[in-house]
């Protein structure tokens, strides 16, 4: 019995220092959007079995998305890089998202038959 408790303890110590590099690799980008974007808001998503889904809005109102493998580790990621986070992406943060012509003309050739990015 002592064999098995051991080997589970082993490998909870494992996957929990594999997440925590991987929380410390999310936080380094996110610390160098910040850097590069004048500084930076986010918001992490659940998106399901998929993971977690990190917003991020720059200063310049530059934006981008990391994803992450479980939600614990994107909170865990946006804590240590410092940054702001809100709970929702609501009307006062999305404003803040710049948009140029490239997102228009995706959007409107994914959402309603619009040109091509071409």
């Amino acid at each position: 019995m002592a064999d098995t408790q051991q080997v589970d303890e082993t490998a909870d110590a494992k996957q929990a220092a594999k997440a925590e590099r991987r929380a410390a690799k999310l936080a380094k980008q996110i610390n160098g959007f910040a850097k590069q974007h004048g500084g930076a808001e986010g918001q992490v998503a659940y998106i399901g079995e998929r993971g977690a889904r990190i917003v991020l809005v720059g200063e310049d109102g530059g934006w981008g998305d990391l994803m992450a493998p479980t939600y614990a580790i994107a909170q865990q990621a946006v804590e240590k890089a410092g940054i702001t986070v809100h709970e929702d992406f609501d009307g006062e943060f999305a404003a803040k998202v710049t948009t140029g012509r490239y997102e228009w003309t995706r959007m409107a050739g994914i959402q309603v038959g619009g040109p091509s990015n071409s």
